[in-house]
């Protein structure tokens, strides 16, 4: 609770106003992309995928060495972060209210780990898609650190997006095709249902 406030607070200090910061070229294109890591890209698409105003959440593999594949980034030698690229639409859900999402759905103080989950492949990382991003994720980033809103430092990666590999089909909207399966049922859903309860008016079906 301590970390939505504060987050509530910080964003609406002067990051949040979707209507009137939006440039020409944003009302000519509708849709704009944000590609966050936060761990296994399964838990990311299951939250994202539910909020009004993104389009589509797609899994993949940025922030490493060429091409490559889920066996080969599971390796953690490859410099990839799991990720997903989100679409959206800023008349809609900001940048700055999905980094608000992002900030509380992971532990972005822990190094190369969420949960059970270990290794470089799993690091907390925003990939900026322009300038603006870059300037909101990193002024976000340090009133929070200032704030105390976690009791370690946040070490998210800001860096520039690189080239976007999406991940294998079957990775493709993985919860909702395997949500039997024990990592969906005991990981994932918890997660989502926490997501859902804190951030009931951001959704789809809301």
């Amino acid at each position: 609770m301590k970390k939505m406030i504060l987050l509530y607070c910080i964003l609406l200090s002067g990051f949040v106003n979707a209507n009137n910061t939006m440039s020409e070229k944003n009302k000519e294109d509708k849709y704009e992309l944000a590609t966050f890591g936060a761990g296994c890209f399964w838990c990311v698409e299951a939250i994202f995928q539910e909020l009004k105003g993104v389009e589509s959440v797609v899994s993949g593999y940025m922030g490493g060495n060429g091409e490559t594949t889920y066996k080969e980034v599971c390796t953690g030698q490859t410099g990839h972060a799991e990720v997903c690229q989100i679409k959206f639409n800023p008349r809609i859900i900001s940048f700055e209210e999905l980094l608000e999402i992002f900030w509380q759905v992971h532990d972005p103080t822990t190094l190369n780990r969420q949960g059970a989950d270990v290794g470089t492949q799993y690091r907390s990382a925003i990939f900026y898609h322009s300038e603006e991003q870059k300037n909101i994720s990193e002024s976000i980033k340090a009133k929070l650190n200032e704030s105390g809103a976690w009791d370690n430092p946040i070490i998210t990666e800001i860096s520039i997006k690189s080239k976007f590999y999406k991940a294998e089909n079957y990775h493709q909207d993985y919860f909702n095709s395997n949500s039997n399966q024990p990592y969906c049922s005991m990981v994932i859903k918890p997660k989502q249902d926490k997501f859902k309860k804190a951030f009931k008016h951001r959704l789809k079906n809301h």
